[in-house]
């Protein structure tokens, strides 16, 4: 018996490490392709072997990101089992790639979020192309890491802490924009919260107006419409605000060939521009999703798994969506650097914005995906079953509040992240659940209470008469037995209250967050920057130190 078992751990450990090579082995294909075909087609360029290093760099940061930073939006989905893992990744591989190649724009700025002042550099170009260069591989080793721990990170407060590192070790403290450092700070406490609320919210609503209602069919055909109504204009919007801004002039352009189209040409969309558009696809969708209801009416069964198997196909589209939108605009945080340290080689200075050739944007886009597809599971698995368990209504809720927390926080001027958005709004529904779960037990609490009152007033009841008859010094015979009779009254008394104490306590034990994954993913948040930072400084000095 232990010889065959030693023999099933030999053949899961054997796979396991083929699994893991095959895997490397991709990875390593891709990146190796990237260097060579950076080097071969950039062959007329001083220091073209340090821009194909640079794009390897890139490749690997791009996996980086895919590993990690889409499970965000499609682990929900693949918890609640709208879709199967492989179905996720395709959806997400296919839209986050097209999010980058479509719409991540010609142009990108050097310096993420304007952290550092680049005329601290003097226009000298080779240490802000060494500081870029170390700033991209500490963002990628730091997220590495994570998504080995299983921890889920902001991967722009990555590249953040990679710039800010590298730009101290290069031109001091003095060179670091502390605002804007300041705000980047402030995000880690508003985007969970505020993702945690907005979640919370949405999943109480639907709870209230169909799930605890008697009748779940006629609630169903009256409110789901409405909810996925809502899920079209902030998904729409959000879409429109972040995934499409950097092509809406050849957008307007092509809209206003169409006849009573006449659109004014700016270079980004309006939030009431986005609002409207996102309004007019939502009345849309709640005409469709109402007609479509009322002819399925009769394969509907009052219950909650009915309900949420409604859910499943906007959570597809959410899934598609949040990951082109992902694409089109995090794609800078792995292509940036990249794309800054191309135009500082290939022009010999400095500037704050840099032209994105297509091979580099293809780096971003297909690494993205690549990563995804490769190391993608892991994290998948934390965002959407090791947290909290989550249904349909309940994934629902969070992609609701990724779409809506940032259209508030940006028109407000907060500074959020997507990352902590998500994982706020899992906490955000496992903690509603906790507290509904409390409510429901709190009148069994009551009674509980209420019974271990009384077996104390028995118990209390028995002693004393047991102490009375045992200070008799005689004793007839039948008073014997009734002391007999009180010790295991006694005994009995004390197992009841000793019993319901303990159910008391696991009612109100019952955890529907994990708490030890809370503790992991906020600590690995806090650090992140910090991190990034530091390992950038010495990677920069490193370099420096190679090159000069």
């Amino acid at each position: 018996m232990e010889i065959q078992t030693m023999k099933k751990l030999e053949e899961e450990a054997l796979k396991k490490s083929r699994t893991d090579f095959t895997r490397l082995g991709f990875s390593l294909f891709f990146m190796i392709g990237v260097l060579t075909f950076s080097f071969l087609s950039n062959g007329g360029i001083p220091n073209n072997m340090f821009l194909a290093i640079a794009a390897l760099i890139g490749a690997y940061m791009a996996m980086n990101i895919g590993a990690n930073d889409v499970a965000n939006n499609v682990g929900p989905a693949v918890g609640s089992r709208a879709m199967t893992m492989t179905m996720a990744i395709i959806i997400a591989a296919i839209f986050e790639a097209s999010g980058a190649l479509i719409a991540g724009g010609e142009v990108v700025k050097t310096i993420k979020k304007g952290i550092i002042d680049i005329s601290a550099f003097g226009g000298n170009a080779d240490p802000f192309i060494w500081a870029m260069m170390a700033a991209l591989l500490a963002a990628a080793l730091w997220l590495n890491l994570a998504t080995a721990m299983r921890a889920p990170v902001s991967t722009t407060h990555s590249i953040v802490g990679g710039v800010m590192g590298a730009g101290i070790a290069a031109a001091g403290f003095s060179i670091v924009s502390w605002a804007t450092m300041g705000k980047i700070a402030a995000s880690w406490i508003i985007s969970p919260l505020l993702g945690g609320v907005i979640a919370a919210l949405f999943l109480y609503s639907i709870k209230r107006s169909i799930i605890f209602k008697e009748d779940k069919v006629r609630a169903a055909k009256t409110y789901v419409p409405i909810f996925v109504a809502i899920m079209s204009w902030a998904f729409v919007t959000y879409l429109t605000l972040k995934g499409l801004k950097k092509i809406w002039p050849q957008i307007v352009e092509s809209l206003n060939l169409l006849p009573f189209i006449s659109m004014e040409m700016s270079k980004k969309p309006s939030f009431t521009t986005a609002l409207i558009m996102g309004a007019i696809f939502g009345v849309v969708v709640y005409i469709l999703v109402k007609a479509k209801l009322s002819q399925d009416t009769q394969k509907l069964q009052n219950s909650k798994e009915s309900v949420n198997r409604l859910f499943t196909i906007p959570l597809i589209f959410a899934a598609a969506l949040l990951s082109f939108a992902h694409g089109a605009n995090d794609v800078a945080n792995a292509i940036g650097p990249l794309a800054a340290i191309n135009d500082a080689i290939i022009n010999g200075g400095i500037s704050s914005k840099a032209s994105i050739p297509l091979w580099v944007m293809s780096v971003g886009a297909l690494g993205i995906a690549l990563g995804l597809a490769l190391y993608g599971p892991k994290l998948i698995k934390t965002v959407g079953s090791e947290i909290t368990e989550l249904d349909q209504i309940r994934a629902f809720s969070i992609a609701m509040a990724a779409a809506i927390t940032v259209i508030i926080a940006s028109q407000l001027g907060l500074p959020v992240s997507s990352t902590h958005i998500a994982i706020g709004g899992v906490f955000g529904v496992g903690f509603l659940r906790e507290y509904l779960h409390l409510n429901d037990a709190n009148s069994t609490i009551e009674e509980e209470k209420e019974v271990i009152k009384e077996e104390k007033s028995t118990l209390h009841a028995y002693k004393a008469e047991l102490e009375k008859l045992e200070d008799k010094k005689e004793k007839t015979e039948n008073e014997y037995e009734r002391i007999i009779e009180l010790y295991k009254l006694i005994e009995q008394e004390e197992k009841i209250i000793k019993s319901t104490k303990k159910h008391l306590k696991e009612i109100k034990k019952v955890e529907y967050v994990k708490r030890d994954a809370i503790k992991k993913i906020i600590a690995a948040w806090v650090i992140t920057v910090p991190a990034a930072a530091l390992l950038s400084a010495m990677l920069f000095f490193t370099i420096r130190g190679v090159m000069s």
